[in-house]
C-alpha cells in the first residue's frame, strides 16, 4: 500500500565525513573575487566552495546538505555500529537496529540466497486460476504492492481532526508521466534504460530471455496507459481539484471493476469506509478500466514485476547492481553508495525514531532547543509585521492570516513521545528480504490501527537525525529536526547574522509554506478552508505568475528551461524566508542595542547584512550532474541551487543596498519587475 502526504520540505535530499566534527559557516577565503557579487552572486560566493569539493563518482549531486548529512550519517553510524558491539537481547530495539543492519550488510548469504526469498511469491503469482486473480488483486494490495490504483488512510483535508480514505494514482515505475509520454531524446534514453532494467532483473529472478520481455513489454503498456491517464506535476498543486468525495455506492458507479465494499475489509482489514476521496479520478479510472480489461497473463506479469522491483535492493548483488546501472542513466552517478551507507539507511527506515532518541540523546544539546525557540517567535512576530503591511490584501484577509500564524505549532529537535517498535518482529533466521517485509507489515498495520481514531499531531513526519525542515499544512505546524542545527544554517560559534541567513531563512521558509499556493488553501486548524476574499485571491495569483515567470526564463541546459508553476511552492518559500528573517534579523539587533552600521560590527571585513545574504548562497552551493538537473528538474519542487539564489535575491531591495548593486548590474532587477508577495 501507498499514500502520499501534502509536506511542504526544505529540501529533497539523499544521505552521503570521515570523522566527526564541529562544522563551520561562512568561509570567505572561498569567495571567487573574479566573479563580481553583482554580475553572479552565487558564483562569487560558492565558486572556491565547489572547486574544492568537486563530485566523486558516489555522487550526482553534493552540496552543503550532503555535508551535513555526512555528518549525521557519521554519527549514527557510530550509534548503530555502538549498539552492535552490546550485543544486546533478542527482542530489544538495540538487538532489532543491530540486526536489520548486520543482514543488509551481509552480501554473502543475499548473494548465496540469490532470488530465492521472492521464489514463493512469484509461484504465487504464476499458478493462480482465473478465478483467483481477484484475489490475486487483493493479495497484492495488502501485502505487497498497490497495482493499478493506489489507497489508504490519511488526514481528512477538510476536517484534520480526522482520518479519511483517499485512492489516488500510483503504477509509474519510472516515477513521472513524462518519462513515458515525452519523445525526446533524454526520455527516450530513460525508457530505454527501464525496459533493460525490467528484461534484466526478470532475468535475475530466473526468467527466460523470451519471459522476460514479454514481461517488459506488458509493464510498460500498462505504465504507459496510467502514465496517459495521470495528471500533470502542476496540475497536482491544486490541492482543491484532488479532494473529490466520493459515497462508496458512487464510487462503485464510477469505477466500476473492484468490489469496493470488499476492497477495504480485505486489504487493510477495517469495515468499508462510507466516503472515500478520490485525488486523481481520470487515475483511477483508468486504473481500474486496465484492471477489467486487461489479460490474466498481462496482469500477472505486471504483478510480477512490482515484486521484483520492490525486492531488488534487498536481495543479491546481482539486483542491486542492475538498480545501479538504470539509476547511472536516470542520475548521472558513476559509482554505488558504499554498502554500509546502504545498510545504515535500512536501519533508519525501519527504526528511525530509536536511533534519533539515541542521536539527540548525545548530540542535540538544550541550549540548541532554546535558541531556536527564541528565533522563531522572533520570526512569527517578522511575518506578522509583512502581513499587516502587504499592500494587496485585505484587512479581513490580514486578520485571517495573522490567526493562522499565531496558530503555528512549533517542533524543534525532536518529538515528546516516542515511538513505540516493541511488537516489531526482527529474526536473524530469516532472509534480509522476509525481515524487510515484515517490517513494512509493521508499518502497514500501524497506519491502518489508526483508522477510526483521532489524528495524533504530536507525531513527525521527520526523525531527529534527519537534515531538513518541514511545514504541514494538515496540522498547521513547521518542524526542525535536530541534524539540521549545524553550520551553515546554525552555529552558536557563529554570529546572529549567519544564523539568521542560515536557520533563520529555514524557519522563514517553512513559515512561508503555509501561505504558498497549496499551504494557503488551509486554516489555522490545518483544514481545507477558503479564508480568502476573491479579490485577494486574485491579487495573489497575478504576483504568483510573475514568478513562475521570472523562473520559467530560465535555462537550466540547452533547451531544459526552470519549471515555475511546479516550483512555485519553493520559490514563494525562499523568497519568504529571506524576507521576513531580514526583519526578524534588524529587530533583533535593534533589540540588543547594536548598531549594525557602526565599524565594529564588521564581520571578517562584510556588513552584518552582507554576511546574512552571503550566507544564504553558501546554504546552496552544490556540484551536480548534467543527468541530476535534468531529473530534478523534471520531478523536483525545488529550484536548482543557484536559482533559488540569483533569481530569487534579485526581487530583494535591501539586498541590492547591501551590494551596492545598482542599474546595469546584471543582478539588478528593475523595481516594476520585482515580485514581492510575502
Amino acid at each position: 500500500m501507498k499514500h502520499f502526504v501534502f509536506v511542504a520540505a526544505l529540501a529533497a535530499l539523499s544521505l552521503t565525513v570521515s570523522a566527526e566534527e564541529h562544522l563551520k559557516s561562512l568561509n570567505p577565503q572561498l569567495f571567487d573575487n573574479s566573479v563580481s557579487p553583482k554580475t553572479d552572486f552565487y558564483t562569487h560566493v560558492n565558486q572556491g566552495w565547489m572547486d574544492a569539493n568537486p563530485l566523486t563518482g558516489e555522487h550526482s549531486s553534493y552540496g552543503q546538505f550532503n555535508v551535513l548529512n555526512d555528518s549525521a550519517e557519521i554519527r549514527v553510524k557510530n550509534i548503530v555500529l555502538g549498539l552492535a558491539a552490546t550485543n544486546p537481547e533478542p527482542g530489544t530495539v538495540a538487538y532489532k537496529v543491530a540486526t536489520i543492519y548486520e543482514l543488509a550488510m551481509d552480501s554473502t548469504r543475499r548473494n548465496a540466497e540469490g532470488a530465492a526469498p521472492i521464489q514463493p511469491l512469484l509461484q504465487k503469482i504464476e499458478n493462480a486460476t482465473p478465478e483467483e486473480m481477484t484475489d490475486l488483486f487483493m493479495w497484492m494490495h495488502g501485502n505487497y504492492d498497490s497495482p493499478f490504483i493506489g489507497a489508504g488512510p490519511m488526514e481528512d483535508l477538510a476536517n484534520s481532526n480526522e482520518y479519511a480514505m483517499y485512492l489516488s494514482a500510483t503504477g509509474l515505475g519510472m516515477g513521472d508521466r513524462d518519462y513515458y509520454l515525452l519523445n525526446d531524446k533524454r526520455n527516450a534514453e530513460v525508457r530505454d534504460a527501464y525496459k533493460k532494467l525490467i528484461v534484466a532483473q526478470m532475468r535475475n529472478a530466473g526468467y527466460g530471455k523470451k519471459d522476460a520481455e514479454r514481461v517488459m513489454k506488458n509493464v510498460m503498456k500498462i505504465e504507459t496507459a496510467l502514465a496517459d491517464s495521470a495528471w500533470t506535476r502542476e496540475q497536482r498543486r491544486n490541492i482543491p481539484a484532488m479532494y473529490n468525495l466520493y459515497t462508496i455506492d458512487q464510487l462503485g458507479e464510477s469505477f466500476p471493476g473492484i468490489d469496493w465494499k470488499a476492497f477495504f475489509p480485505t486489504t487493510m482489514g477495517i469495515d468499508a469506509p462510507s466516503t472515500v476521496i478520490v485525488t486523481e479520478p481520470s487515475s483511477v479510472a483508468q486504473g481500474t478500466a486496465l484492471l477489467s480489461s486487461l489479460t490474466d497473463r498481462e496482469k500477472k506479469d505486471y504483478y510480477l514485476w512490482e515484486i521484483v522491483s520492490g525486492a531488488s535492493n534487498k536481495l543479491s548483488d546481482k539486483f542491486a547492481d542492475t538498480n545501479f546501472e538504470y539509476n547511472k542513466v536516470v542520475s548521472g552517478v558513476q559509482e554505488q553508495r558504499p554498502r554500509w551507507k546502504r545498510a545504515l539507511g535500512a536501519a533508519e527506515g525501519c527504526l528511525g525514531e530509536a536511533i534519533g532518541e539515541l542521536y539527540v540523546e548525545k548530540y542535540f544539546p538544550e541550549s540548541s532547543k532554546e535558541y531556536m525557540i527564541g528565533l522563531v517567535e522572533n520570526l512569527r512576530t517578522a511575518l506578522g509585521k509583512h502581513i499587516i503591511q502587504l499592500p494587496w490584501m485585505s484587512p479581513e484577509t490580514k486578520l485571517n492570516a495573522i490567526k493562522k500564524l499565531q496558530a503555528f505549532t512549533v517542533k524543534i529537535g525532536y518529538p515528546d513521545k516516542w515511538k513505540d517498535y516493541s511488537t516489531m518482529e526482527v529474526d536473524p533466521k530469516l532472509s534480509y528480504f522476509e525481515n524487510m517485509h515484515n517490517v513494512a507489515m509493521w508499518w502497514q498495520a500501524d497506519e491502518y490501527s489508526k483508522w477510526g481514531k483521532p489524528v495524533d499531531k504530536t507525531e513527525w513526519g521527520m526523525t531527529p537525525q534527519t537534515v531538513n525542515a518541514y511545514y504541514n499544512p494538515l496540522a498547521n505546524e513547521i518542524v526542525f529536526p535536530a541534524a539540521i542545527l549545524q553550520a551553515p544554517f546554525y552555529d552558536p560559534e557563529a554570529s546572529d547574522a549567519e544564523n539568521y541567513g542560515g536557520i533563520g531563512v529555514v524557519i522563514g521558509h517553512e513559515m512561508s509554506h503555509g501561505f504558498d499556493d497549496q499551504g494557503r488553501n488551509f486554516d489555522a486548524n490545518g483544514n481545507m478552508v477558503d479564508w480568502w476574499t476573491p479579490e485577494d485571491s486574485e491579487a495573489f495569483e497575478a504576483l504568483a505568475q510573475g514568478l513562475v515567470d521570472q523562473f520559467d526564463a530560465v535555462e537550466i541546459l540547452p533547451g531544459l528551461m526552470a519549471n515555475g508553476a511546479y516550483t512555485l511552492g519553493e520559490n514563494i518559500g525562499d523568497q519568504g524566508g529571506l524576507r521576513v528573517a531580514m526583519t526578524a534579523f534588524l529587530d533583533s539587533q535593534k533589540a540588543k542595542g547594536v548598531d549594525i552600521t557602526a565599524p565594529e560590527a564588521l564581520i571578517d571585513g562584510f556588513s552584518p547584512l552582507q554576511v546574512f545574504y552571503l550566507n544564504y548562497a553558501n546554504l546552496w552551493a552544490t556540484n551536480q550532474r548534467d543527468e541530476f538537473k535534468r531529473q530534478i528538474t523534471q520531478s523536483d519542487v525545488h529550484s536548482l541551487g543557484i536559482n533559488r539564489v540569483n533569481v530569487t535575491l534579485r526581487n530583494l531591495a535591501p539586498f541590492f543596498e547591501a551590494f551596492s548593486i545598482t542599474e546595469g548590474d546584471p543582478m539588478f532587477r528593475p523595481e516594476s519587475e520585482r515580485v514581492v508577495i510575502w
